[in-house]
């Protein structure tokens, strides 16, 4: 009955309670994860030029992908409706899959001024690239690890060629090289199991940390730390019980986006969590499938500026291999 009463599923509960923060969370979640949004999460989607959902294709494979658009792309005609209209990129592993009926998790993130809030929901409808859904949950994160970005138009020279899509099952040199440097990534994870109550649907969170923070350790497999963050545990609680998820990588400069299908481990302790600082358990990623969608975003972003909370956190130079 808890699950159900709850705005967290078994899985969400289960890490709480390792962690020693689920009574503490019991209150925090019940009053934070809304059935609605509030207005200045409505104002705060209709002004961004982009978006991020995760949902799952016809396999049951999540994957995590970023919608582009002049700002207004996104509208809410109520506080529990999210109209998306179109966005998704040409080559986007999700275009043309989506579904009357599917869950989606969406986030809308602000480098510029670090802000991010959540929603999650159902499609009711499709029209053409866009689509309607009805929101199932909605609430703010804080700020932390969103490094500090100004985006800018790409060049028309640039914007002026297609986009080229390479598939795969393993990691390029390029996708290597890219994740390597790369100080941000954004994981969807889903719970779609019947038990799950109010928690039922897709997530899609973000993740970031010193370049590179998430460490490739061969063609196949990536490892992340997970550092302290809001204690609900949405992505952990979905992998703990679900563990297939979509991982995307972005390549500001370029204007990239590398999808990534996985299969997810949590490693709770040994000795290369104790020795990354910051680090409270690690995310090791098996990979499966490989999108790269080069040069499809019609923006380009200035060179960061580091969240504070990275001050805090180590790097893969201070840890022993594996």
């Amino acid at each position: 009955m808890e699950a159900q009463a709850s705005p967290f599923h078994a899985g969400e509960l289960a890490i709480q309670q390792r962690v020693g923060m689920r009574e503490r969370i019991a209150a925090a979640g019940s009053a934070g994860v809304r059935d609605h949004m509030p207005d200045q999460h409505r104002l705060f989607f209709e002004e961004l030029p982009f978006f991020f959902i995760g949902a799952l294709d016809e396999a049951g494979q999540p994957w995590a992908t970023m919608l582009a658009a002049d700002p207004g792309f996104i509208g809410t005609p109520d506080a529990r409706t999210l109209d998306i209209a179109g966005g998704m990129l040409a080559g986007d592993p999700l275009q043309g899959r989506l579904r009357v009926g599917d869950h989606v998790g969406g986030l809308g993130l602000a480098p510029t001024t670090r802000r991010r809030n959540r929603v999650n929901g159902v499609v009711t409808a499709i029209d053409g690239d866009g689509m309607r859904i009805a929101v199932t949950q909605s609430f703010g994160n804080c700020p932390q690890y969103i490094q500090h970005r100004q985006h800018s138009a790409a060049p028309d020279a640039v914007t002026a060629g297609a986009a080229r899509v390479t598939r795969g099952t393993a990691l390029g040199d390029d996708d290597r090289a890219l994740i390597a440097r790369s100080d941000t990534f954004f994981i969807a994870s889903a719970n779609l199991d019947a038990d799950a109550g109010r928690a039922r649907g897709v997530d899609v969170s973000h993740r970031g940390g010193r370049p590179g923070f998430v460490r490739v350790d061969d063609a196949h497999t990536l490892t992340s730390p997970e550092f302290r963050g809001n204690f609900f545990f949405n992505t952990a609680g979905n992998l703990l019980e679900h563990p297939r998820a979509g991982l995307l990588f972005i390549d500001f400069e370029r204007g990239d986006l590398l999808h990534l299908a996985v299969e997810a481990e949590i490693i709770w302790d040994g000795p290369e969590v104790a020795a990354f600082t910051g680090a409270e358990r690690l995310l090791r990623f098996h990979v499966r499938d490989v999108v790269r969608n080069a040069g499809a975003l019609p923006f380009r972003w200035t060179e960061p500026q580091p969240a504070n909370q990275i001050a805090r956190t180590g790097s893969w130079g201070d840890a022993p291999s594996p």
